[in-house]
């Protein structure tokens, strides 16, 4: 006697969490979302009311936007990776095509430790020092995997950083850089300036 066949049941991947829309973003109490983004739900981010989403962005799972006080302001055409890590106490920026690769720090404050502070944030406020800045991301800036960003750098337009760079000090337009600190490679082409109609065109078209 032949055997039924086995069923097989196709389910959705339980392991994919997927992503907000714009508009459900919008409903959760963002200070703007722009148009045909989208943010990973397995996402942490506090201080809704101080972030702003421009279009076109996209945020991956696992990363963490922390911004109870600092203000947070992504432009259009942002990528941010999987792990990434924003704390804005003092405020970030990030510029129109602009990118994270995955897991990237922004740093706008760290404590102090020369030692003669405490230093975590569970103590109170007269017993810690934090040096506190904003960081600014021009526009069409790719940040490399696993860098950092520390309080008071500016990153000017066009400028490349290499994976698992530190920067500790503001970066000039339309150079690569790259190290442990960050230091200039060489000068960085600007023919993707020729293709930014482009791009808008497409994203008009999406919206």
């Amino acid at each position: 006697m032949s055997k039924s066949p086995a069923i097989i049941r196709v389910v959705e991947n339980p392991f994919n969490p997927g992503y907000y829309s714009s508009l459900e973003l919008r409903s959760f109490g963002f200070a703007r979302v722009g148009e045909n983004c989208s943010v990973a739900r397995n996402c942490t981010i506090i201080g809704l009311e101080n972030i702003v989403l421009g279009d076109n962005v996209r945020i991956d799972g696992f990363t963490s936007i922390i911004a109870p006080n600092g203000r947070v302001k992504i432009g259009s055409w942002v990528h941010i990776a999987t792990g990434c890590a924003l704390g804005a106490r003092a405020g970030i920026e990030i510029g129109d095509f602009s990118s994270l690769s995955q897991g990237v720090r922004l740093f706008s404050a760290i404590d102090d430790f020369s030692g003669r502070w405490m230093t975590n944030a569970t103590l109170p406020p007269h017993v810690v020092r934090v040096e506190a800045a904003p960081i600014n991301i021009g526009r069409h800036v790719p940040i490399g995997s696993g860098s950092l960003i520390l309080p008071g750098v500016s990153v000017g337009e066009g400028a490349a950083v290499g994976a698992l760079s530190l920067v500790n000090q503001s970066l000039a337009e339309w150079f690569i850089y790259s190290g442990r600190p960050a230091t200039k490679v060489r000068p960085r082409e600007r023919d993707l300036l020729a293709l930014e109609a482009q791009a808008l065109a497409a994203g008009a078209a999406i919206c």
